[in-house]
């Protein structure tokens, strides 16, 4: 039983210091030009491994042949492979995911695990809009590197504005959660202002990660990383329906959705269980 939880921590100690201790930017930058190969000698042991070790699951893909490791990582699905919950107040989830720290945002405080808050004015660069969420809910959904890694319209949406912010590219799995103090705040990630039927607000946060990390919109210039943009808001009048994509990261990474305090969770959500895009978690 001692054994146990040692070996636990050792495996903990283990993956931080292959994910999180080398150096990030520059293996990000290595893999993804490794991803973008569709040489055979390159792009079929790259797919191979990932198939191998990151629990890919291509059942529901509308091919399972990619010419290179990133066109696995952006596949699309099927028609009909999701479908997303009806109801002009029910909030479903944009991605598949394995649900993170969840409830409510505390006078402004926010968790990524518990014992480790950040603060959403941090998060999110303009105070003003943080502030329409200060006392509203939040949900983390964590997309693994073998997911389906598009992310579509939780709701009928009018998006007003997108805003990048620069940064790292930290590992975002459990394990560096639980070690790395304000984790979201520190990577690259967009801010996504939107709005539903009758004006209700609603807060998308993709946070990019290690290997890969790279956030593209569909409803603005999909054929341009954001951080080739550069960092800023750029204003936006871009009207998605429900399930309609809006973008996709280069690899594993997470969303964080913001809902303001009139909204309501599901209760059905638990921490550590796995979600497909469509299905209801909140309702407004």
């Amino acid at each position: 039983m001692r054994n146990g939880p040692m070996r636990m921590l050792m495996q903990e100690d283990l993956n931080f210091l292959l994910t999180n201790r080398l150096p990030r930017r520059w293996a990000t930058n290595l893999v993804g030009r490794i991803a973008a190969v569709e040489h055979p000698w390159v792009a079929r042991p790259a797919l191979a491994a990932w198939r191998f070790f990151c629990d890919v699951d291509l059942s529901d893909a509308e091919t399972t042949r990619f010419a290179s490791l990133r066109e696995g990582f952006v596949r699309r699905l099927r028609a009909g492979a999701r479908v997303f919950a009806a109801g002009e107040g029910v909030v479903a989830s944009p991605c598949d995911a394995i649900v993170g720290a969840h409830g409510r945002v505390e006078d402004g405080c926010v968790y990524q695990v518990k014992g480790f808050p950040y603060r959403l004015d941090e998060l999110v660069p303009d105070a003003m809009v943080a502030g329409r969420f200060v006392d509203g809910w939040f949900v983390t959904l964590r997309l693994t590197a073998g997911m389906y890694h598009r992310f579509h319209a939780p709701a009928d949406l009018t998006v007003e504005g997108v805003t990048y912010q620069s940064g790292d590219c930290w590992n975002v799995n459990p394990v560096a959660l639980k070690r790395v103090e304000r984790l979201f705040c520190r990577n690259e990630r967009a801010v996504i202002e939107a709005r539903g039927t009758g004006g209700r607000e609603l807060l998308l946060v993709p946070v990019a990660a290690i290997l890969v990390a790279g956030i593209r919109l569909t409803f603005l210039d999909t054929g341009r990383l954001l951080r080739e943009e550069g960092a800023g808001r750029r204003a936006c009048d871009a009207t998605v329906e429900k399930g309609a994509e809006m973008g996709w990261f280069e690899h594993g990474s997470t969303i964080v959705m913001f809902l303001p305090a009139a909204a309501r969770l599901r209760g059905e959500l638990r921490e550590g269980r796995a979600i497909r895009a469509g299905e209801a978690i909140a309702d407004w």
